[in-house]
């Protein structure tokens, strides 16, 4: 990430924080301002992207909210803290430019994000504004005593997806539903947005590596969209992937995972959903969901902060045994859909990672 265009945009922005910086005093990492009663705490959630068709980003703001109402129903007359949710659109190029402008305006006392490219846009902000704190989840940087991360163990969630794809390929591959995709052509195929590092350095490998703890042979076919929206391109890449052999396509697309889905229905492929539970999108087709618990961890990490307790400049990682990444296994619709031989074996797998029997780092 480069910081040029900010560099430019902090000599104005910076004069305009100035002039709000007589109505806002540092919290300190404190979530409390002494002096500063008449005025609640004010976050704003910033949504790299747009909330409708995005459960990971709604359930970001879901968990902020329920923080804050609680917060605000133990006050004794007055609100304590309020909230307010911006949109930053689809053009990553503008995010940069946002949350300078949510900086620079000193109106919020702490913003809230998620997503893997946030921290080093926030480090850059924070350097221009010091008085600015972060909350960002699914990221990761450390040491900055303004900013808080916290980044979910992928690759412990990709194993799983990856895992539960192979089961249901080779169940597939011996019932006669699906064909070899070639010479040694045990084939699992992951559609995702576009890629970035955690993609291809944690889930892409973690993907594959829970698909050879099932068959060695296993490889994936992985195609990208170019963008988190383009319905017609997500159908298209998995259509391509179906002909060419493969019966099991993990999506992690935003927008475009409904074109996978729609290629899968028409073809009897199945997908594996990720981050959220995806059953109910297409029952029968969704096999598999991968889940984070996004909701609880903005729920939690926003509580602290406005304990006063939210612990600025660490960098958190989660995964399973903590309760912040996990498998679906009771969902009516993957009982329907799942053979109850899969359902054991991903059970198996799944409680050994909650127990902490089999752990991986990233």
């Amino acid at each position: 990430m480069r910081f040029s265009s900010l560099k430019k945009m902090c000599l104005g922005a910076l004069l305009l924080s100035l002039a709000f910086t007589a109505c806002r005093k540092e919290s300190a990492g404190s979530g409390g301002r002494s002096g500063e009663a008449a005025r609640p705490l004010s976050i704003a959630v910033f949504i790299p992207g747009v909330m409708s068709g995005s459960p990971i980003y709604e359930m970001l703001a879901a968990g902020v909210n329920r923080a804050a109402a609680e917060k605000n129903a133990a006050a004794a007359d007055k609100p304590a803290v309020t909230v307010n949710v911006i949109e930053g659109g689809f053009n990553q190029a503008e995010w940069e430019s946002r949350v300078t402008a949510l900086a620079a305006s000193a109106s919020y006392d702490l913003i809230v994000s998620s997503n893997p490219s946030l921290p080093a846009i926030a480090q850059g902000v924070s350097a221009a504004f010091p008085n600015q704190q972060f909350l960002l989840l699914d990221g990761e940087i450390a040491g900055n005593p303004n900013i808080y991360t916290l980044r979910y163990n992928q690759r412990e969630q990709a194993y799983m997806a990856g895992h539960i794809a192979a089961l249901v390929t080779l169940e597939r591959l011996a019932a006669g539903l699906a064909n070899e995709a070639g010479p040694g052509g045990r084939r699992i195929g992951l559609v995702a947005g576009q890629e970035y590092p955690a993609m291809n350095g944690i889930i892409l490998p973690g993907y594959l590596e829970g698909a050879k703890a099932v068959d060695s042979s296993f490889t994936v076919d992985f195609r990208v969209v170019g963008n988190w929206f383009d319905g017609g391109a997500g159908a298209s890449l998995a259509a391509d992937m179906i002909r060419r052999g493969v019966s099991v396509i993990l999506c992690i697309a935003g927008g475009a995972n409904e074109g996978v889905v729609q290629a899968a229905a028409e073809t009897g492929a199945k997908v594996i959903w990720f981050d959220t539970n995806g059953y109910g999108v297409r029952p029968g087709t969704v096999v598999g969901s991968a889940v984070l618990r996004q909701d609880q961890a903005a729920y939690e990490k926003t509580a602290l902060f406005l304990e006063g307790a939210l612990p600025f400049g660490a960098a958190e990682i989660v995964g399973v045994a903590d309760g912040f990444v996990d498998f679906v296994e009771d969902d009516p619709d993957y009982l329907a859909a799942v053979s109850p031989a899969i359902r054991e074996k991903q059970a198996a797998l799944v409680t050994r990672i909650r127990s902490g029997e089999l752990r991986m780092g990233e």
